[in-house]
């Protein structure tokens, strides 16, 4: 069954990288954002099932843009991504409201455990 996932990611490479692993998995992606103010705006646009984001974004990052989605949506289910070595900002990005996280360079078994555990 095919469940509506946002990507957000300020490097387009990443975004291709996510939704390649997801449509391949039988995922469909109904949306991308390059930063945390669009990612607020696709969220409210397209209602998506599950957002996959980046913390580290220009304007506004992922935990900003997690607390905004939040505040909108209580129930939405957020996984954040982040390069090696961001443990304090992973912490912060769970206690802001995400579900769960993946790390760069992602691992396909990873990114799809992980979105199936969040939509579950």
């Amino acid at each position: 069954m095919a469940k509506g996932i946002l990507i957000v990611d300020d490097a387009s490479f990443m975004r291709m990288m996510i939704k390649d692993i997801l449509t391949k998995n039988g995922f469909e992606v109904v949306g991308e954002a390059e930063n945390g103010i669009t990612a607020v705006e696709k969220y409210k646009e397209l209602n998506p099932e599950l957002v996959i984001m980046d913390i580290t974004m220009p304007e506004m990052d992922g935990i900003q843009a997690v607390k905004e989605i939040k505040s909108i949506d209580p129930n939405s289910k957020i996984i954040m991504c982040s390069a090696m070595g961001q443990q304090a900002m992973v912490i912060e990005a769970i206690q802001a409201g995400a579900k769960d996280f993946i790390v760069k360079p992602f691992q396909h078994e990873r990114v799809i455990e992980a979105v199936k555990k969040a939509l579950s």
